[in-house]
């Protein structure tokens, strides 16, 4: 079995994943958003990240048929350094795609449901408060209504503002274990989260750099940090076949933060299979995957010898 394929059996899912910079770099707040010509800002506020890609998605009108893997790249990493930020934008693919070929967020043909999660987190009233990551979220949601056709019922949204859910560890984790539930082959699903993003010590040995790439949810002090392994395990891996995964992460150190075999990045010329994923730690989980489902049907057939018995004895 290649590569590629042994990819496809452990992520079913077509998973593409922008990000606001590489691991090592740290993502901007924008103090105001109206400096990057979104058409209706929601808020003084917002992520350089969500906001340069926003106006490059609306640069061109509403259709982004005719906008390249590449051109959205550069086009952010040129909005950003206009605007003083020094973040390369990069996309990571559970599939080797072909970055010169249109970008989509939903596929050509499209006939499921568009489902989404939008999380944004201010740590308010917490050291190291952020101002723009509810506008974000306001922002994503309106574009993905307006311009791709998603209806805000189908949407979750997470905020910090007492009046939606609350963005904890347990309800991010709950929300990205419940959309693999809900969705089905056919389907295009969008994930935003705009918040802190940090790195601890690597512990599982999967990761070249030696660090975990996390998400800090709101409530992290005592719940802790959300690590990339976990993301892999309960929103990468169970999403099923057939299903369109758009992922943006404007946070720090995002770049892996799914833990995506293939990248490319704003200043490279072409996607490649990224050269610190760990090939042997997905297969493992693939592996430990169906030694369960075989120990678990040899427990049903057991079971299944048992009560037969008792049936007898009871005649």
């Amino acid at each position: 079995m290649s590569d590629e394929e042994a990819i496809r059996n452990a992520i079913p899912a077509e998973f593409h994943m922008i990000s606001g910079s590489h691991d090592s770099q740290t993502s901007a707040d924008a103090f105001n958003v109206g400096q990057f010509q979104l058409p209706n800002p929601a808020g003084k506020a917002g992520g350089a990240c969500t906001s340069a890609l926003l106006q490059v998605l609306y640069k061109d009108g509403q259709d982004v048929g005719d906008l390249s893997w590449v051109q959205l790249l550069r086009q952010m990493r040129s909005v950003l350094n206009g605007m003083g930020f020094d973040q390369i934008p990069q996309l990571t693919s559970s599939r080797l795609v072909d970055v010169d070929k249109s970008m989509y967020i939903v596929p050509p043909g499209f006939e499921g449901t568009r489902r989404a999660i939008l999380i944004g987190i201010n740590y308010r009233g917490q050291q190291g408060e952020l101002r723009g990551c509810h506008n974000d979220v306001k922002n994503i949601k309106e574009y993905l209504i307006q311009c791709q056709g998603f209806k805000e019922s189908d949407m979750l949204i997470m905020m910090d503002d007492g009046q939606h859910h609350e963005p904890t560890k347990q309800n991010i984790e709950q929300a990205f274990t419940r959309i693999t539930q809900y969705a089905k082959a056919g389907d295009a699903v969008f994930v935003h989260y705009s918040g802190h993003g940090g790195r601890v010590r690597d512990t599982s040995g999967d990761e070249d750099d030696g660090y975990d790439e996390t998400l800090i949810p709101v409530d992290f002090k005592h719940a802790g940090q959300i690590i990339d392994d976990d993301i892999l395990k309960i929103l990468v891996k169970p999403m099923p076949a057939g299903v369109t995964c758009t992922v943006l992460m404007d946070c720090c150190h995002s770049g892996t933060v799914l833990d995506l075999p293939y990248r490319f990045g704003a200043d490279e010329d072409a996607m490649h299979l990224d050269k610190g994923f760990d090939m042997g730690g997905l297969l493992g989980g693939v592996e430990a995957a169906a030694g369960l489902c075989c120990l678990l049907s040899l427990i049903g057939d057991i079971a299944g010898l048992a009560l037969g018995a008792m049936g007898d004895d009871d005649s």
